[in-house]
């Protein structure tokens, strides 16, 4: 059994778990995806929602608060983290896979407890370490090997989760089209982009997280704003907003999120460079409008996108009259490169079996 150990403090986070864990069951693998606030009492996981809501409004404080963030795995109660060590021992664990270094302070404390040695993969989405691998620190993991999806250092992108096996939809067949949206929890200057790429005549695909949020001339798509990564271990409930005002009808996917869909016939996604949107950019062939990072480990997959050229930021793409020329090459890079990665499913799949 594989425990995959995500948070729903970003969908950067959370979602790339949730492909792992679906790509490894269909080769045959157990395993089981953990999401850290689940863990939480109630009042912890309302200030948590309460944050998502207060960032989406205010990217000012958004930016002044991504660094006070505490470690959340400090914040589990005993007999929550009892009940969780008692699981993983009935269970027979044979591997951690750590999406968020949350979870750090409890993986560490179980192998303390545990006679057989359990492997750790520190699994890091972003090009740069992210913030809570910085708070949660690394130091008394025991058999601990870093997996990296993205890096920045060494100018390349070491293992993959592949978001689908079908192949991309080539260049001549895409829609005039781009997919505009803020990442998981809709941070950034998105909706004044989408509102910019549609004065110049082209369409764009929004993702809103509000139902009053629009842009004149959009079409609107949006996320379950009741519904938490805590909750299930499903996908994020999906709608497109009707024009009417009546209420979005959600529905789930189950391969992947549904907004890839979009992704995998646009010329473009136009978003913050998060380390899920790193993956739907890849495994899509669509290349990346970047718009301005929130964190340091965005500004690390920015750079790292532009370097081996599969993205362009978006000041430059309306220097140059939002051209789908200027991205036509970026997405043969995408497309050649994808194949040639390393899965980290497969992988998984073929290691030798710990014996517990």
């Amino acid at each position: 059994m594989i425990e995959i150990l995500t948070s729903g403090a970003t969908y950067g986070v959370h979602v790339p778990g949730l492909l792992l864990s679906r790509r490894l069951r269909a080769l045959g693998v157990p395993a089981r995806v953990n999401v850290l606030e689940a863990l939480l009492p109630d009042d912890k996981r309302t200030v948590v929602a309460g944050l998502k809501r207060a960032y989406h409004r205010s990217y000012r404080f958004a930016q002044a608060s991504r660094k006070l963030s505490g470690n959340t795995g400090t914040d589990v109660p005993a007999d929550a983290a009892e009940a969780l060590f008692a699981g993983w021992n009935d269970r027979g664990v044979s591997r951690f896979v750590v999406f968020s270094g949350y979870w750090l302070d409890l993986v560490r404390r179980y192998q303390e407890r545990t006679r057989v040695p359990v492997p750790v993969d520190l699994c890091r989405g972003d090009a740069l370490p992210m913030q809570s691998f910085l708070t949660g620190g690394v130091p008394g993991i025991r058999d601990a090997r870093e997996v990296n999806l993205a890096d920045l250092p060494g100018n390349c992108l070491p293992w993959t989760i592949p978001v689908t096996d079908e192949p991309p939809v080539p260049w001549p067949d895409r829609r005039p089209a781009v997919l505009v949206h803020g990442g998981g929890w809709g941070l950034g200057t998105y909706r004044e982009r989408a509102g910019e790429i549609v004065a110049a005549g082209i369409g764009v695909d929004l993702v809103v997280y509000e139902p009053a949020e629009e842009v004149t001339g959009a079409r609107r798509f949006m996320l379950d704003p009741d519904w938490h990564p805590w909750q299930d271990d499903g996908f994020p409930p999906w709608a497109p907003v009707p024009h009417d005002g009546s209420p979005p009808r959600f529905t789930r996917a189950d391969a992947h999120p549904q907004a890839f869909g979009l992704a995998r016939t646009a010329t473009a996604i136009v978003s913050k460079p998060g380390a899920g949107t790193l993956l739907d950019s890849l495994w899509s062939a669509t290349p990346l409008v970047l718009l301005e990072p929130w964190t340091e480990s965005e500004h690390g997959n920015a750079t790292l996108w532009r370097r081996l050229g599969l993205g362009i930021p978006f000041d430059e793409w309306r220097a140059g009259g939002f051209a789908t020329a200027a991205l036509a090459p970026l997405h043969e890079n995408l497309r050649t490169l994808a194949p040639t990665l390393r899965d980290y499913a497969g992988t998984l799949a073929t290691a030798p079996k710990e014996k517990r």
